[in-house]
């Protein structure tokens, strides 16, 4: 079974999964939506595709570790793949998932254009990998 990270944006949400032994997170693709419950419909595909086992949803707090409006849209979200799935899902912190997602895309002479296409799907790789260390030690 392999894990899926999640970075949820306002318009996007960044989608990565971890290879089968959830050792590396790798980015897959990024979902540009209205409502959620087009999210659901399109990762009930993925998870029967790729055999997804839990949900890794990054958490957005603040840097001084406040709690704000992205939060909770985060946490609605949250709610809505509990009603829609029997999987766990674990929130991860995410701040700076985002600034390193684009550090990385820089170092590596991706262009603009295309960076804004797959940055959220980066950030959630970052989001996933952090999950995957940490529950290794």
């Amino acid at each position: 079974m392999r894990y899926l990270g999640l970075d949820l944006g306002t318009k996007t949400l960044g989608l990565a999964t971890s290879d089968k032994t959830n050792t590396i997170s790798s980015p897959l693709k990024t979902i540009r939506y209205q409502n959620y419950d087009e999210l659901i419909l399109e990762l009930k595909k993925i998870v029967g595709e790729k055999d997804i086992g839990k949900f890794i949803l990054g958490y957005p707090k603040n840097m001084n570790n406040t709690l704000g409006p992205a939060v909770e849209r985060t946490l609605e979200f949250k709610k809505k793949l509990e009603s829609s799935f029997d999987l766990p899902i674990i929130l991860v912190d995410e701040r700076l998932s985002t600034n390193e997602a684009e550090n990385i895309l820089i170092s590596t002479d991706t262009k603009r254009m295309k960076r804004k296409r797959i940055i959220d799907s980066y950030a959630a790789a970052i989001i996933l990998d952090t999950y995957l260390k940490e529950s290794r030690d």
